[in-house]
């Protein structure tokens, strides 16, 4: 089958690279952030205003549209994009995140995952078959394949269980697809070990998948087993393939990253920091909630023009936040997705004129040393 996506590398600095990929939903520069929207909605955030911003590909999350509204529905509206009124491209998570971060309402065979609903307690068995099925159902511009993303700590043999399940999902859940129009990328996993890590590479990318990505990381793990699995993870991927490193990070995790060769991120931190109050900003991460901002006139980010920047002082957002007003969530999440969104526009540009590491030295040059270590 022909892939439905188009990808192509424009630029390289070293280790890292300037894309170009083309889905039904248009084009998304590379490397680019994906802003989280599990049920269809990123937090605080209309979809125009993401649009606004730049991001041309958000996330969706199978397991939770599968609940509530249900992928029948989502395909009556016209699929994913369609239903919550975004322009850009979708990509959906398969599932298998949540056998971990809901392990308490779940139960993992050979065969699936029977999971038991969060709302109402009714029964959802997901396999590698009805979860590519349901992404068909919603639309998605890119699928991923059933995983099982292991906990940390992983004792070695249970992470060697774990894999194998992972690359008989992955074998089935490419058989499953028979839509033309939608991506479906494989996921390797293997913990923190680099034996596991090399056979899921070698596993996941023997099967003709339309990219690939590097799962099972920054779940617990120490930040520097966490950069030396994704560093030895992404160097085992085709070169011709989008290479998707899942759930990571802070500006200096993406850096990073950028670096070794990934082209697509997701990570809940900009919007969750946002609603507890956290700002990622150019001179480091910034609590609105400590009392030295009181009666601080200055923007969140002196450098930064979003409208939140341009509109409200640190003291009027310190107030908000204090206050329990919803605006607070809304201002500070409109400024961590600018933010993010001018990382990666800067990482694209520094790409193409071969500054990058120069760039991502003056990144980590406004963060004090200790908020680029921890990130959120």
């Amino acid at each position: 089958m022909q892939s439905p996506i188009e990808f192509s590398v424009i630029a390289r600095d070293d280790g890292a690279r300037a894309g170009r990929l083309v889905t039904g939903h248009g084009e998304v520069a590379t490397p680019a952030f994906m802003p989280v929207g599990t049920r269809a909605a990123v937090k605080a955030m209309a979809p125009d205003e993401l649009w606004d911003m730049g991001y041309r590909m958000v996330l969706a999350n199978a397991y939770h549209l599968a609940i509530r509204p249900g992928a029948e529905l989502v395909r009556e509206m016209g699929g994913v994009a369609s239903f919550m009124g975004y322009r850009g491209a979708v990509l959906t998570d398969s599932g298998g995140f949540q056998a971990m971060s809901l392990a308490q309402i779940n139960s993992i065979t050979d065969d699936g995952i029977r999971f038991r609903s969060h709302l109402d307690g009714s029964l959802l068995m997901l396999t590698p078959e009805s979860a590519v099925e349901i992404q068909q159902h919603l639309g998605a511009d890119i699928m991923m394949a059933l995983d099982e993303c292991t906990p940390y700590p992983c004792e070695h043999g249970r992470a060697l269980k774990s894999l194998d399940l992972t690359a008989r999902w992955a074998e089935r859940s490419h058989a499953a697809r028979i839509s033309t129009t939608q991506a479906l990328f494989g996921i390797v996993q293997g913990s923190v070990y680099p034996d596991l890590r090399k056979m899921s590479a070698a596993q996941i990318t023997s099967i003709a998948f339309d990219g690939y990505a590097v799962g099972g990381l920054s779940v617990g793990e120490p930040k520097p087993a966490m950069l030396e699995m994704a560093a030895l993870s992404v160097s085992m991927l085709p070169a011709d393939k989008p290479r998707y490193l899942m759930g990571v990070g802070t500006p200096a995790d993406l850096l990073a990253a950028i670096a070794m060769g990934f082209d697509m991120f997701d990570c809940v931190l900009p919007t969750r920091n946002a609603r507890n109050g956290s700002a990622f900003t150019s001179e480091g991460r910034i609590s609105i909630k400590q009392a030295v901002h009181a009666r601080d006139g200055r923007p969140l980010d002196p450098a930064c023009d979003c409208r939140p920047c341009r509109t409200h002082s640190r003291a009027y957002l310190r107030h908000l936040f204090m206050s329990g007003e919803i605006l607070a969530a809304r201002a500070l999440t409109e400024h961590n997705l600018h933010f993010y969104a001018n990382l990666m526009r800067g990482a694209q540009a520094a790409i193409a004129s071969r500054t990058f590491a120069a760039y991502a030295k003056d990144v980590a040059a406004g963060w004090p040393v200790k908020e680029a270590a921890e990130g959120a």
